[in-house]
C-alpha cells in the first residue's frame, strides 16, 4: 500500500514540476515517470524500515 502511494505520489509530484517549469506534454510525461519510479524507490525503503521496526 506504500508503494502505490509512493508512485502516485511521486507522479503528481513530477506534473506538478514539470507544469510549474513550463513543460510540454512529452515533458510532463517524462517527468511523472522518472518522480514515480523515484517515489516507488522512497517509498519500498520505507516499507522495508516499517517491517524491521513492527
Amino acid at each position: 500500500m506504500i508503494i502505490i502511494a509512493g508512485l502516485v505520489i511521486g507522479a503528481v509530484w513530477g506534473i506538478v514540476h514539470a507544469r510549474r517549469n513550463g513543460g510540454t506534454g512529452f515533458d510532463v510525461a517524462q517527468y511523472a515517470a522518472v518522480w514515480a519510479l523515484i517515489g516507488v524507490i522512497l517509498a519500498t525503503f520505507a516499507s522495508l524500515g516499517l517491517e524491521r521496526v513492527f
